[in-house]
């Protein structure tokens, strides 16, 4: 748009769409546009600010290790979250393999507040597969819908609605497993 004088005009607001993610500080672009998109992801899969800050630490990290990559340079929002998602869900992972004593373990029980049921659902959400805990955690933890997902995987929001119904069923099967929801 032109104003009436034939000059740009003028916008106290950068246009953040138009900065392109690449160059020589293309990180740094991408940190600062998108580091609470990726916070906010990794604190609502893992429920914890400290936990959020390795997982937004992590997937930087990744991202300087590596040349350009096609897909961020197309969806950098998209390709961030799964990203996020993935770290996230590979940290719940890596704690909930920790061995822990016997004497330790804590007894089995029906979770009685919503911190143990998020605790349940995050140990359970471990066992899901890559995939199948990214449509997941876009669906019911940023709340997506499956057409968006679909368009994020490049597949039918059908195939996500039958990839979502087959999660919930393996989670619900896990949560009793865990000691959870009986």
């Amino acid at each position: 748009m032109q104003l009436a004088t034939g000059a740009p005009p003028i916008s106290s607001v950068p246009n953040h769409a138009s900065l392109p993610l690449s160059g020589p500080r293309a990180l740094e672009r991408a940190f600062d546009l998108h580091h609470s998109l990726v916070y906010r992801t990794a604190w609502r899969i893992t429920g914890n600010a400290a936990d959020a800050e390795d997982v937004l630490q992590t997937v930087f990290l990744r991202l300087a290790g590596r040349e350009g990559s096609a897909e961020l340079m197309e969806n950098p929002e998209g390709y961030l979250r799964r990203a996020a998602v993935n770290a996230s869900i590979n940290l719940i992972e890596l704690r909930s393999r920790r061995n822990v004593p016997l004497e330790d373990a804590p007894e089995p029980r029906v979770a009685a507040d919503q911190a143990d049921l998020r605790d349940v659902l995050r140990r359970a959400m471990a066992t899901l597969g890559g995939r199948t805990a990214e449509m997941f955690a876009l669906r019911f933890l940023e709340g997506h819908s499956n057409a968006e997902i679909g368009g994020m995987f490049g597949v039918s929001p059908v195939v996500v609605a039958v990839t979502l119904h087959r999660a919930r069923r393996q989670l619900q099967k896990e949560i009793q497993k865990l000691g959870g929801l009986k």
